[in-house]
């Protein structure tokens, strides 16, 4: 049996290279610069190129050893010609954060059918193809961290975003099938449900000031989450400390979920 470090080293990222899909901005940028911050070299992902660049800035000029790589999440072959190229680059992407992902709200009844196929390829299929891709390098090394951006919608709906609510109840249980496939070749693929969190996806709720006041009296904590308070969820499900956690998702919420 291999030993674990003790104490907070078994939190330590140092030596790890870290992949982190839709990472220019929002809960991607936070979970890149906190695994950073806990030592792994990362890799920002986005489809803007010049979005990119200025988040790496940010990063690097704070101290982060920092690359980025442009592709689309939702194509396939595209994904997976770049995680190739990274990997035979001599960069082995120890974590995954399989974050990309997009709103769409609107009347279930008339929700625009093309409006909910690119949601759910953005929000689920991107899921698939970069896990797929990067789990193909991680088997053959016997190890590997992925971590899946679920939602609070994962567990709870509300009016204007059933196609969102499907999708984000498909990353959970994507994360149970994979974590079932792939725990055997030393993997851990566990999931992050955020509650609500002050983000450019929720920007219009957050300046909805009505909407902001039943949130504070609907979540236990009563108030917005902060970017910040996702990192230590993500530095632990990328850590040595989660080697026993599997097809797990994390509520980080505030208790919105544990309670009526």
């Amino acid at each position: 049996m291999t030993e674990l470090p003790d104490g907070l080293a078994a939190f330590s990222l140092v030596g790890r290279t870290a992949l982190v899909t839709g990472s220019s901005q929002g809960i991607g940028y936070a979970l890149a610069a906190g695994l950073a911050a806990a030592g792994a070299r990362v890799v920002l992902n986005g489809r803007d190129v010049e979005r990119l660049a200025a988040a790496a800035a940010r990063l690097a000029g704070a101290g982060a050893d920092v690359a980025t790589v442009a592709f689309d999440a939702t194509d396939h072959a595209a994904v997976r010609a770049a995680v190739d190229e990274i990997e035979a680059g001599g960069r082995a992407i120890d974590i995954l954060v399989n974050n990309a992902g997009m709103q769409h709200r609107a009347p279930l009844e008339e929700f625009p059918a093309e409006a909910f196929e690119r949601l759910m390829a953005t929000n689920v299929t991107s899921v698939f193809n970069v896990g797929q891709a990067v789990a193909r390098h991680m088997i053959g090394r016997g190890a590997g961290k992925i971590i899946n951006i679920a939602s609070v919608q994962t567990a709870l709906a509300r009016p204007g975003i059933a196609p969102y609510t499907a999708s984000k109840g498909a990353v959970a249980n994507l994360t149970k099938g994979m974590a079932t496939d792939w725990a055997r070749h030393g993997l851990n693929i566990n999931a992050i449900a955020p509650g609500y969190f002050d983000t450019p996806l929720n920007a219009a709720l957050v300046a909805d000031a009505a909407f902001s006041a039943w949130l504070a009296g609907r979540t236990p904590q009563g108030r917005w989450g902060r970017l910040p308070e996702l990192v230590g969820a993500c530095v632990f499900l990328a850590s040595d400390a989660a080697s026993f956690v599997n097809g797990h998702t994390l509520f980080v919420d505030g208790g919105i979920t544990a309670s009526l």
